[in-house]
């Protein structure tokens, strides 16, 4: 496998980072003590950045975010994340950071989440023993005609993401910018059930320092993580993170039951859900971990 020093001298993004991460550890220790591309297959530490826009010369860094816990509440319901949700593409470097979408298109993957208590809002009560709650919430509720899914899209280009590694390393400011739709899926709602869309977006400042909410929600701290540098330095991996936001506004929903039928499900749906929902009443927590990596030698590292 090629190797290229690049790693050693890498500025730039790559550089911001690192500087910032060990100015943060430093001060730690001291205050305790497109789909038609061709398909890319980097190795080793290298290997999730797969779907990295690697056939554009102007990528300078590859990020790959994996979410595998948190929840997203919208006005009166609480969605649990529970399948993972990976945000990828590339970065090129200028005045300001721009955001390539991933290489197949599948920049935010699309992920359902299930929706508890489904389209009619019921659970089972807390008193019953847990074996038969997740029986009744998950087989007779979520997999039954009432089981609705929450599937989070971009609902823009992927250039409007927006990205701060000195805000995500210190803990402070917006790290993560992510517009987004959400959609609904249960066949009584149809294909286009969406709270969000291209025009009107819910848009996601997420932070891992301490958010500043109207209320009556109350701040929340997110967290970097714990940080680990690979490949002489040319990755960085962030694990055990927490981006959150409680401070975004959300649309009501348009699209459910089609167009035939959108003027009465609409209401229904906005209904159980608390749409549309101002500001100070929506949260978003999303836990994982997320990594960037020098894109050259993820270039070389392909066999």
């Amino acid at each position: 496998m090629k190797r290229s020093n690049s790693a050693k001298r890498h500025i730039g993004l790559r550089g911001r980072i690192v500087s910032a991460a060990v100015a943060v550890c430093l001060g730690v220790l001291g205050f305790s003590s497109v789909a038609s591309a061709a398909p890319h297959s980097p190795t080793g530490a290298y290997a999730p950045f797969a779907d990295c826009p690697l056939n554009n010369p102007n990528v300078f860094d590859c990020f790959y975010a994996l979410t595998t816990s948190g929840s997203i509440t919208i006005g009166s319901k609480t969605v649990p994340i529970k399948n993972p949700v990976t945000l990828q593409g590339g970065v090129i470097l200028g005045e300001e950071l721009t955001f390539v979408a991933a290489e197949d298109g599948n920049t935010l993957s699309k992920s359902p989440q299930p929706v508890p208590g489904g389209l009619l809002g019921i659970t089972a009560p807390t008193w019953w023993p847990q074996i038969l709650r997740d029986l009744f919430n998950e087989v007779v509720i979520n997999q039954g005609a009432t089981g609705v899914t929450a599937t989070m899209e971009l609902a823009k280009p992927a250039s409007s993401i927006k990205f701060s590694p000195q805000n995500y390393v210190h803990e402070e400011g917006t790290a993560l910018s992510l517009p987004v739709k959400i959609k609904l899926g249960n066949a009584f709602l149809g294909s286009s059930c969406y709270i969000g869309s291209s025009s009107s977006p819910v848009t996601l400042n997420l932070t891992t320092g301490t958010t500043s909410p109207p209320p009556p929600n109350t701040p929340i701290k997110g967290s970097r993580g714990t940080v680990e540098f690979k490949e002489l330095g040319s990755v960085t991996r962030f694990f055990g993170n927490k981006l959150v936001d409680n401070s975004f506004s959300a649309p009501g929903a348009n699209g459910c039951g089609g167009l035939l039928f959108s003027w009465a499900v609409d209401p229904l749906v906005n209904s159980i859900l608390g749409t549309p929902s101002p500001a100070g009443k929506n949260t978003a927590i999303l836990e994982g971990e997320n990594q960037i990596g020098v894109a050259e030698p993820v270039r070389e590292s392909e066999p």
